[in-house]
């Protein structure tokens, strides 16, 4: 019993979505037919503006005609996608190059500061050097080559061995 209630309900659910999409569509086809588009200033409307001019929308072109047209338009949206990404890889490409010129530079002009550093390191030594008075090997006050220099440490003393009394 139970079934035939949720049948005959299901019936009634269906035949009544059935005309109300019957509904919507005869309103919709009828109201297409006879909606104008009116042009006011440089925008369009499907209400009548003050100023407005009624426009004719209807697309008098033949089926073929529509074909072609998006066959066209689907191709030079092909080509478009084909020439953005040619684009895109040109520019990584010019990207990578201008970093990789940056970084050389960066380099170069490191080992540059590095150059100009120690040269001037050099620089501050020989300058150092000549400032300070150099130190003699040899004295030439002294008239001999025994003779002991100002620089020289002092020389050690030989022990002598003790003589024995008994070597007699």
């Amino acid at each position: 019993m139970k079934t035939r209630r949720r049948e005959k309900r299901a019936g009634k659910f269906g035949l009544a979505i059935f005309l109300i999409a019957a509904c919507a569509y005869s309103n919709g086809a009828a109201a297409q037919g006879s909606t104008k588009t009116w042009r006011c200033g440089s925008t369009y409307s499907d209400r009548p503006c003050e100023g407005g001019k009624a426009v004719k929308v209807d697309d008098p072109r033949s089926d073929a005609d529509r074909r072609a047209a998006e066959a066209g338009a689907k191709s030079n949206s092909a080509q478009a996608d084909k020439m953005e990404r040619s684009r895109l890889s040109l520019e990584k490409a010019a990207y990578d190059r201008d970093r990789q010129a940056a970084r050389e530079a960066r380099s170069a002009a490191l080992a540059e500061r590095r150059m100009a550093l120690s040269e001037q390191q050099a620089r501050e030594r020989a300058t150092k050097a000549a400032g300070d008075p150099r130190k003699s090997t040899m004295s030439f006050s002294s008239g001999g080559s025994g003779g002991k220099s100002a620089g020289d440490a002092p020389a050690k003393k030989k022990k002598r061995k003790p003589r024995d009394s008994d070597a007699g």
